[in-house]
């Protein structure tokens, strides 16, 4: 896989997988700073390729009192504080047409949430900013359907797509990961796995999404085990009082002895 059109990336020879990290949403620049920092850290030991992930705002939450986000304006400045501050590259989410082009001067990745992914004129416009374009596979459609928004993609005259499976609704509270889906998405593009969306528990009667963050271990230890080109999860130092999706991601503590062991058996998959 050519990781080589992103800019800023590090470690490309390594033959591990890539990862997609940081918070949910950019809260503030300190909090943006602090995790990107750590992240980095770990990742440049373990030499995996590392993207910086924040949401610049919120815009499909359960609730209207829900945070969306501290102006669009000033996280896409903290984003790219982030990417010259560290040397990183940088992946945030667009839901509206007019997104692609403001959020596309900020950041490397432009990432395509699952909800919106059958939604054509948003994939197009994310495509012809000429930035990788990270497709979330819907929750309700098959891997095989994928194949279509890659092409939306690749039809806009942009090949630098890639496809995140984030779990698929099983009955109305719950996710899970068919892992069969992971070779037949590669067949279409690099294909990620989002760990940590992958485990939310939505629709909750309190309007509040739940998870499951004590499964993030067996998750990416299977998606790495099933060929993962990348993984994608979101980590807070302190996911108890983070603004959004804070049930479901990985304390920043837990991070570094989480890759460690990724990589090890990422090793031992790659000399099979």
């Amino acid at each position: 896989m050519n990781l080589a059109n992103i800019p800023k990336l590090k470690h490309t020879t390594s033959d591990n997988f890539f990862l997609l990290a940081g918070p949910c949403a950019i809260e503030g620049e300190d909090m943006a700073m602090r995790i990107a920092e750590k992240v980095l850290e770990i990742t440049n030991d373990l030499k995996i390729p590392y993207v910086f992930k924040g949401s610049f705002k919120k815009a499909n939450r359960s609730r209207i009192d829900s945070f969306t986000g501290i102006g669009d304006e000033k996280a896409l400045k903290i984003l790219r504080k982030v990417s010259e501050s560290f040397d990183v590259p940088t992946v945030t989410d667009i839901h509206e047409v007019e997104d692609a082009a403001k959020a596309a001067a900020y950041v490397d990745v432009l990432q395509i949430p699952a909800f919106l992914v059958r939604q054509t004129d948003l994939v197009v416009a994310a495509a012809k900013t000429d930035k990788v374009v990270n497709l979330k596979k819907g929750q309700f459609m098959s891997p095989e359907s994928m194949q279509h928004a890659v092409r939306k993609v690749h039809d806009s005259g942009n090949k630098k797509a890639w496809i995140t499976d984030r779990g698929t609704m099983f009955g109305y509270q719950d996710m899970i990961v068919d892992f069969r889906g992971i070779p037949t998405m590669r067949q279409f593009a690099p294909t990620v796995l989002d760990v940590t969306h992958s485990l939310q528990q939505p629709n909750q009667t309190s309007g509040v999404t739940g998870g499951r963050p004590d499964m993030i271990e067996t998750i990416s230890r299977a998606g790495i085990a099933a060929g993962v080109d990348g993984l994608f999860m979101e980590t807070h130092f302190d996911p108890a009082n983070a603004k959004s999706d804070g049930a479901n991601m990985l304390h920043l503590d837990h991070l570094e002895n989480l890759l460690r062991n990724l990589t090890a058996i990422r090793k031992v998959i790659a000399n099979l």
